[in-house]
């Protein structure tokens, strides 16, 4: 991991980095890369994560002589984490000559983009969106350097494994990314032999979850699994604790930030986790990434930061190798891809365009009310 973490921080100094190589079709002008973020609505935070970590592989590369002579320029559009608005901004993308997609947050805003890149044969390079429904649209310009909605339920499924939980109680918010997680996450449950106590749907943007609050109070759960975003899980772990639940309280990846402390309140974290990918500080060998980071932008990275860094430096090397932009050869020089360094480590696509390895970790609230690593689920 800390070599990976080494060359993926310092593009200029690793063997098979993106400066040089073959000629790209566009030598002379620059390659336009589009990423669709929620830069506006509650997931507005994760749209400055995405975008920052985007701008700073961008400059780097640039720095180091861009790709095949050509200098990258980010174009970034807010999708909103609303499907509508993502089709909208996604052609807007395309009107603007994009040759290549390194966004989406909210897996239900970026499946409806899939169709609309694929016409434009625009290959795809996904940071963070991660329900299952990407994988199985099928199409061959679409890759995740996110682990998908199975490799996060089996992570699920290892902690309240580990945990001995006796009773599961699942919920989710209705959107396409938590449903996906929530049957994934339930089906492998059961089959792991765990108790599935009770299942229940909340509605997004409410206030009140003390309906599910006493379903999961009722149902007797000692382990709680919410697949939603943050907002909501915030709430419903706080309402949840005011109802008499004491049991372990996990979330899903879309409901780790900072902000769940901040609206829980700092006398309910306790007992809350997460599944999720190693953020930078979690990381060993990452600090001299994290003074970039912070130099250029004036703040600490957060989650998606590192995946959305390294989508861009994915895609600028499956361009790097293809000496093209055509989306075919792109494509084939993604899949042939093997041991290029990331964050996440050594990538690799399987034939459907996901990660190998999912990476998922387990992290929990710490002091400061940011989540910290609390199992790496390796041993």
């Amino acid at each position: 991991m800390l070599a990976a973490a080494a060359c993926a921080i310092t593009v200029t100094a690793c063997s098979g980095g993106v400066a040089g190589g073959p000629q790209a079709t566009t030598s002379g002008g620059p390659l336009k890369f589009g990423m669709l973020a929620p830069m506006s609505g509650s997931e507005s935070a994760f749209g400055d994560y995405l975008k920052n970590g985007a701008s700073l592989a961008v400059a780097e590369i640039n720095a180091a002589g861009g790709v095949n002579g050509s200098q990258i320029e980010l174009i970034v559009e807010d999708d909103g984490c609303d499907p509508t608005t993502a089709v909208a901004a996604a052609n807007k993308l395309v009107s603007q000559g994009v040759v290549a997609s390194v966004g989406g947050y909210c897996s239900g805003a970026t499946l409806p983009t899939l169709p609309i890149f694929l016409e434009a044969k625009v290959p795809m390079v996904i940071p963070a969106a991660n329900s299952n429904a990407l994988v199985e649209a099928g199409q061959a310009n679409v890759f995740l350097i996110n682990g998908t909605g199975t490799q996060q339920a089996q992570a699920a499924v290892s902690f309240a494994t580990k945990s001995k939980a006796a009773r599961i109680f699942i919920l989710d918010d209705s959107t396409d990314y938590s449903v996906d997680l929530a049957d994934s996450f339930e089906e492998q449950a059961k089959a792991a032999n765990l108790t599935v106590a009770g299942r229940a749907t909340l509605t997004p943007k409410e206030k009140d979850y003390s309906g599910e609050a006493n379903k999961i109070t009722t149902s007797k759960a000692d382990f709680v699994y919410f697949t939603g975003y943050y907002q909501e899980g915030a709430l419903l772990n706080r309402q949840s604790k005011d109802a008499g639940y004491d049991g372990i309280f996990l979330v899903g990846d879309g409901a780790v930030d900072a902000s769940f402390a901040k609206i829980t309140g700092a006398d309910y974290t306790k007992n809350v986790f997460g599944t999720f990918t190693q953020t930078p500080d979690m990381l060993e060998g990452a600090d001299n990434w994290i003074a970039s980071y912070k130099a250029k932008f004036g703040a600490e990275p957060g989650p998606y930061t590192t995946q959305a860094y390294d989508a861009v430096r994915v895609m600028a090397e499956g361009i790097k190798q293809a000496g093209s932009t055509d989306m075919d050869k792109v494509v084939a020089a993604l899949n042939a891809l093997d041991g290029f360094a990331t964050f996440s480590g050594p990538l690799k696509f399987t034939d459907k365009g996901t990660l190998s390895s999912g990476g998922f970790v387990i992290v929990t609230i710490g002091p400061a009310g940011t989540f910290i690593l609390h199992d790496d689920l390796l041993g």
